[in-house]
């Protein structure tokens, strides 16, 4: 074997290693650990608030609102508020016993999720405040288990992406990389579960009025007034389709933001992924200097994939064997997000400025 060869190889391997790392903190920062009993709840379930911030959700919410029913469990109240819906959000919760509550006009400097957050807020009567997307929806025992997993200050977990159609299947290494960068120490911005006394020690959702990433900026002010911060991969306890609703809300909601969004990420981190990203993309000139290594490196790579996705979705392995074409798609789109930053992108009918 050549000098070159055995270089290769070794730049190979380190790249490979810093992805298995990177999969080893998420596995870790499982909420319920695989063949774990559920643990007893940290928070009784008739202290909580369920709170849903909803703008355009009615093909949403019913899958959401029939998960929290079947809970053994159930919370203290549930409290939908409708962000100027033009379907039938409003009447959907309601069917489903829900408070509904229509959102005040949007404030100069607020955005619409903060804004009906903090709405919520004020109107939950429970001493513990769950906060909870649309899309969301509990596993059998869910509630429960994102319950026992509270151990004081504030408490989020990235939902597992049920991935159906072929388009969603792009979203793969923005679901990975997204939860890698987030556990243990920062907040998902799918759900939140946090004590009243610490949710209005750092003033709410009003701290982070004008922010379209409000949960990065919600993480840093906890941290900052001396609340503890966890996040968790949500597999087994909640999940989630992100966007249902074809390719172009997909493209929305990765451009709204996630480059600003990774700019938040931990620095060792960050360091680890842009190594395993760069290491990904090393087949294709490796191929010009051996063919036969180029293979080797590549079904290392793909099959490292196939854990690694199946840690945060549903995913396909064949995306994992075909991992060149999601890659290309990030790099495309993390890049467009970045060229965002600051301009006006479209989210749910309102133009907003990214984050």
């Amino acid at each position: 074997m050549g000098s070159a060869a055995l270089i290769v190889i070794l730049l190979a391997a380190l790249c490979w290693l810093c992805g298995w790392i990177l999969l080893s903190r998420v596995s870790r920062a499982r909420c319920l650990p695989p063949g774990e009993a559920a643990p007893p709840a940290g928070v009784k379930a008739a202290a909580v608030s369920i709170i849903i911030p909803a703008r355009n959700e009615a093909h949403n919410l019913p899958r959401l609102l029939e998960s929290i029913q079947r809970q053994a469990d159930q919370p203290l109240e549930l409290i939908v508020v409708d962000d100027g819906s033009t379907d039938d959000t409003a009447k959907v919760a309601a069917r489903s016993g829900a408070r509904v509550l229509a959102s005040e006009p949007l404030p100069d400097g607020w955005r619409g999720k903060p804004w009906a957050c903090l709405q919520g807020a004020r109107e939950a009567k429970g001493d513990f405040l769950m906060f909870l997307d649309a899309d969301v929806r509990f596993d059998d025992g869910g509630f429960a288990r994102m319950r026992g997993a509270w151990n004081g200050g504030a408490l989020s977990l990235c939902p597992f992406h049920e991935v159906e159609e072929p388009y969603e299947q792009l979203s793969a290494f923005f679901n990975f990389l997204m939860v890698a960068g987030t556990v243990p120490n920062g907040l998902f911005g799918q759900s939140l579960l946090v004590d009243r006394e610490s949710y209005e020690r750092v003033g709410g959702h009003e701290a982070v009025k004008g922010h379209v990433l409000e949960n990065f900026r919600l993480a840093r002010c906890f941290r900052e007034a001396d609340v503890p911060v966890r996040g968790l991969n949500g597999r087994g306890v909640v999940s989630f389709r992100m966007y249902p609703d074809g390719y172009q809300s997909l493209v929305e909601g990765w451009t709204k933001g996630f480059a600003s969004g990774a700019g938040a990420t931990a620095k060792t981190t960050m360091a680890l992924s842009i190594v395993w990203l760069s290491g990904l993309m090393l087949p294709l000139p490796v191929w010009l200097l051996s063919p036969e290594i180029a293979s080797l490196v590549y079904l290392a790579f793909a099959g490292q994939l196939i854990l690694v996705f199946g840690q945060v979705g549903s995913f396909k392995p064949g995306i994992a064997l075909l991992y060149p074409v999601p890659l290309i798609y990030y790099f495309a789109l993390f890049s467009w997000s970045a060229s965002r930053s600051g301009k006006k992108v479209t989210w749910k009918g309102r133009e907003i400025h990214g984050d």
